[in-house]
């Protein structure tokens, strides 16, 4: 579990799904309007419900190998599920999966040295390993046993900045470029007890899950360990995290026929208790002896913490059908947190079709997103060869130094309205126009640079190199930032076209319009604004306003076509400038606009055998990558590409063949 510390994801600890094997999928369901009514403050953008697969017998396997069209970052994916019958009274459902992603690198030369010896601009090499079930017995027709549990293993590494020859590190004679090493274990496990009494559904389970983080650093040397010990350990353990949750859930549901309605009244109950518990665990002593080893200064025992919440919670859901064609739905939540307080959500949804081929829906909503553990408790140094950046803990006396405030809680209001439209037979168009409004936005803020940035991070424990300029070092912190207002528009449409002896093709396009405005900016405790121009741009102008996709697959026979484009509308960056008398400004930035990218995927299969199928494809097959930035904005003249913008991406082609067995 770590952070995103920059770009436009700054702030966020998102959920790492790849953790359980896709063999093990059934299919996905998605929920967004007032999600956080029921499923509490970590739906307040929404709810992914993955529906794991529950067959009673048949194997199914998958292998999906490919690379880039660079000759580098090949991928290789083996999947298995297998479904087994217990005894007629239920299923077990077994998958495994196993991935690895080589590095790709798009590095640009060092201008120090005319050499290509940065390689971390690029993807980090990856594996994976995962293993879950999903099985449920049944005892009696109204009581059953449930449980589904994953468990997944991954390793990665990625380059640091590249280091060139210096008599602070005599071993490398020619240069060297650290690494960065990642080990991860994560698992989860439920039980759960679901049955029918007095006409009243039921369902009672326990969940416990663990996410252990490790990180490492090898190929460098602390340079303040070799100049007093005239030697210096060339790997290093940095630090580690543990996140943990336990999980209960009791609800309980039932239909209630009236007169008074067209339809039945469904009412659905339930209560939740969650024990959450983040703790950061220090580095070996080297790793924090003096500036730390070259690439990531590592954590002392002053930043290691143990932290802790409680989490209780009720909620009730209310559908009903007033009219034939009138649908209803309400819902509330009462959530209490030990650190962050209580808070009360809801949501009021409303659907009405005027006849089979039209029908108008809409949602109002509230939500709450209390701070996580880790957004209270985070702290980082990253050091490269001419600048560092670090993070410290919102409460630590680093962060108050420059101007850190305690967190609160997030809060939004969000609105939609949208129709559906059937005017032909086969074509299906969807058209939904949202507004968020998110109150006490936390993102990583309140940059500061210069002296009181160094004097914040020894506070706190890190000692920056002395040979780095003053204004060339930052500090910041996770704060509730800004107001934020996100008003979108998404369109989608399905259109068959049948050619009797030649198949068909399934027609689809979908578009996506969007644009999110600061409507208010914070200011830290003494008195300075909490977001710059960059970081205010990251939110505003580095995801495109637009995206639109558009295309179909032919089915004929055995054979499948599919292709697609894709086009992303431009972006705005606010690049750094790294040389000249604006060199490292925490105020001035240059704009520059990436323009609008297409890209093209194509994919044939064709069903060799009853039980083998076979895919060959590419994504971006015309090998298309966002443009590259203006030469005296790349760090070192290294990095060619910005990689902060959520655009088309710069690794180029991918192409692939994938093989799909049946048993």
């Amino acid at each position: 579990m770590l952070s995103n510390n920059s770009g436009p994801q700054q702030g966020s600890n998102g959920v790492d799904i790849d953790m359980i094997p896709i063999s093990a999928i059934d299919h996905v369901e998605i929920l967004q309007d007032g999600a956080a009514a029921l499923y509490g403050s970590d739906a307040v953008a929404g709810v992914i419900n993955i529906i794991l697969k529950h067959r009673k017998s048949g194997i199914t396997m998958q292998a999906t190998n490919g690379g880039r069209y660079a000759g580098d970052g090949f991928q290789s994916g083996e999947s298995i599920n297998a479904g087994f019958d217990l005894m007629g009274r239920g299923f077990f459902d077994l998958s495994a999966e196993y991935k690895y992603q080589d590095h790709t690198i798009r590095n640009s030369a060092d201008s120090r040295n005319g050499k290509y010896d940065f390689k971390d601009e690029g993807d980090p090499r990856q594996q994976r390993g995962t293993i879950s079930y999903n099985m449920q017995y049944d005892f009696l027709p109204d009581l059953s046993l449930y449980s589904f549990s994953t468990y997944g293993h991954r390793y990665g590494e990625s380059y640091q900045d590249a280091r060139v020859a210096s008599s602070d590190w005599p071993m490398y004679p020619n240069g060297f470029s650290p690494k960065e090493s990642v080990s991860e274990d994560d698992y989860s496990v439920t039980l759960g007890l679901k049955g029918e009494k007095f006409g009243w559904n039921w369902d009672l389970s326990t969940t416990y899950g663990s996410d252990h983080t490790s990180m490492d650093l090898f190929n460098t040397v602390n340079p303040s360990l070799y100049a007093a010990m005239g030697a210096s350990p060339t790997s290093f353990h940095e630090m580690a995290f543990t996140n943990t949750q336990w999980t209960n859930d009791f609800g309980i549901h039932r239909s209630f026929h009236t007169p008074i309605f067209a339809g039945p009244i469904n009412l659905a109950m339930g209560a939740q208790y969650r024990y959450d518990e983040f703790d950061i665990m220090s580095g070996d002593a080297n790793s924090y002896y003096g500036t730390g080893p070259q690439g990531l200064h590592g954590l002392s025992p002053q930043n290691a913490s143990e932290s802790n919440r409680d989490v209780t919670a009720g909620y009730v859901e209310l559908s009903m059908r007033p009219l034939k064609n009138w649908q209803v739905d309400f819902a509330g939540r009462y959530e209490y947190y030990t650190d962050a307080g209580d808070t009360k959500t809801g949501k009021v949804s409303t659907r009405y079709d005027f006849n089979k081929y039209f029908a108008l829906r809409g949602t109002i909503s509230n939500g709450f997103s209390a701070p996580s553990l880790l957004q209270e408790h985070w702290s980082n140094l990253s050091v490269a060869p001419t600048y560092a950046t670090g993070y410290l803990p919102v409460n630590s006396a680093g962060a108050r130094l420059i101007g850190a405030k305690p967190l609160h809680p997030e809060h939004t209001m969000s609105y939609s309205a949208g129709f559906t439209l059937d005017p032909l037979p086969r074509l299906h168009i969807s058209v939904d126009a949202y507004q968020i409004a998110i109150k006490n936005r936390i993102l990583a803020a309140g940059v500061y640079n210069g002296a009181n940035a160094i004097e914040a991070l020894r506070l706190d424990g890190f000692t920056v190199p002395s040979t780095l300029q003053s204004n060339a070092v930052t500090a910041s912190y996770y704060a509730n930032a800004a107001d934020t207002r996100t008003r979108g528009l998404d369109v989608t449409a399905r259109y068959e076209t049948r050619f009797r002896d030649w198949g068909k093709i399934d027609w689809d396009v979908a578009l996506n319009l969007n644009e999110t405005d600061l409507t208010h900016t914070g200011k830290d405790g003494n008195g300075n604004s909490l977001l710059n121009s960059q970081q205010a741009a990251y939110i505003t102008s580095y995801t495109p306003k637009n995206k639109l996709i558009f295309g179909g697959t032919w089915q004929y026979k055995k054979l499948g076509v599919s292709v697609h484009e894709v086009r992303y509308g431009h972006a705005t960056s606010s690049l750094t400038y790294y040389e000249g008398p604006l060199a490292y400004s925490n105020t001035d930035f240059m704009r520059y606009v990436n323009k609008a990218r297409f890209e093209t995927n194509l994919a044939v299969s064709y069903q060799v055998l009853p039980r083998l199928g076979l895919t060959l494809g590419g994504n971006n097959v015309g090998n298309a990558k966002q443009r590259r930035i203006p030469k005296e904005f790349r760090y070192l003249g290294a990095f060619q590409y910005d990689y902060q913008i959520e655009q088309l991406g710069y690794n180029g082609g991918y192409y692939y063949l994938q093989a799909n067995l049946n048993f």
